[in-house]
C-alpha cells in the first residue's frame, strides 16, 4: 500500500483505489477551477491525467489559481500543473496539452481515450463542442459554470444542466444543448446571482487593451467549484454516487 493513499483506502477500499490508478482523466482549462480539480485528482490518486490549456501564468491569476505564484508568472499553467503534480505523486502519469480546445482544434484531441472528461473552459463554443463531442463518443464529462462576480461558494451544487437556474452561463448552454439535442449533462453551478462590479470598478477592464469588463472573482468561490468537480469525477470513476 503506498502510504499516500492509505487514508484514502481506509474510507474507499483497495477496489476503488485500483479504479482511480487505472483511469484516465482530461482536464481542459487549467485556472481557477481547473487548477484546483487536477490536484484533486492527482491526490486522490488519479492515474493517468491531461492536462489542456494554451495560458500563462498571470499576476492577476494570483487570487484564485493553484498554478499562480510570484515564481511562476509567464510560465504555462499546464506546465507549472504537471511540476506540481509529479512533486505531489511521482508515480502518476501526467500529459500536457498546450492548446485551447476550439472547434477549429478539436479533430487534434483524441477524447476516446478518457474514462472522464472534466471541462473548466471559459468560452462557450469551445465547452460546447467539448461536450457535443464526448456526448457523442459516450464519454462522461463533468462541466463547470460560471463562478465569477460570486461570493458564496456554499451555493455551489451539482445537478443537471436543465435543472439550473440564475446562472447566465448555464442558460446559455442550456439552450444550446436542447438544441442539439443532448438530454443530459452533469454541471457545477451556483444559484447566487452574479454581483455587478463594485462601484470603484464599475466600466473598468482588468489591461488597457481589454475592451470588455471582465468577471471580478475571489480566492474561495473557483476553487470549490473545482473540488466539487472532482468529486463528481471520483464517483464516476469509482462508481460510488
Amino acid at each position: 500500500m503506498d502510504a499516500r493513499r492509505i487514508r484514502e483506502a481506509y474510507l474507499i477500499g483497495d477496489n476503488a483505489l485500483e479504479k482511480l490508478k487505472n483511469a484516465r482523466v482530461a482536464i481542459f482549462g487549467i485556472g481557477g477551477v481547473g487548477s484546483f480539480c487536477a490536484e484533486a485528482l492527482v491526490r486522490m490518486g488519479v492515474g493517468h491525467i491531461t492536462f489542456a490549456d494554451n495560458d500563462t501564468v498571470s499576476v492577476s491569476n494570483i487570487n484564485r489559481q493553484l498554478v499562480a505564484l510570484s515564481s511562476t508568472i509567464g510560465e504555462m499553467k499546464t506546465e507549472v500543473m504537471k511540476r506540481r503534480a509529479l512533486d505531489i505523486d511521482p508515480n502518476v502519469d501526467i500529459e500536457v496539452r498546450n492548446m485551447f480546445y476550439l472547434p477549429e482544434t478539436a479533430d487534434s484531441f483524441d477524447i476516446s481515450q478518457f474514462d472522464c472528461i472534466v471541462d473548466a473552459i471559459d468560452t462557450v463554443s469551445a465547452k460546447f463542442e467539448l461536450i457535443r463531442r464526448a456526448n457523442e463518443a459516450g464519454i462522461p464529462i463533468v462541466s463547470c459554470m460560471g463562478t465569477g462576480n460570486k461570493l458564496h461558494p456554499e451555493m455551489l451544487e451539482i445537478t443537471d444542466i436543465y435543472k439550473t437556474s440564475v446562472c447566465p452561463l448555464a442558460k446559455v448552454m442550456r439552450g444550446k444543448l436542447r438544441a442539439a439535442g443532448i438530454k443530459k449533462l452533469r454541471v457545477v453551478y451556483s444559484k447566487e446571482e452574479p454581483r455587478k462590479p463594485h462601484a470603484d470598478y464599475e466600466g473598468k477592464t482588468e489591461l488597457p487593451e481589454n475592451k470588455r469588463q471582465v468577471p471580478g472573482s475571489i480566492s474561495f468561490v473557483p476553487p470549490t467549484a473545482g473540488m466539487l468537480l472532482a468529486s463528481e469525477v471520483f464517483h464516476i470513476l469509482t462508481g460510488t454516487k
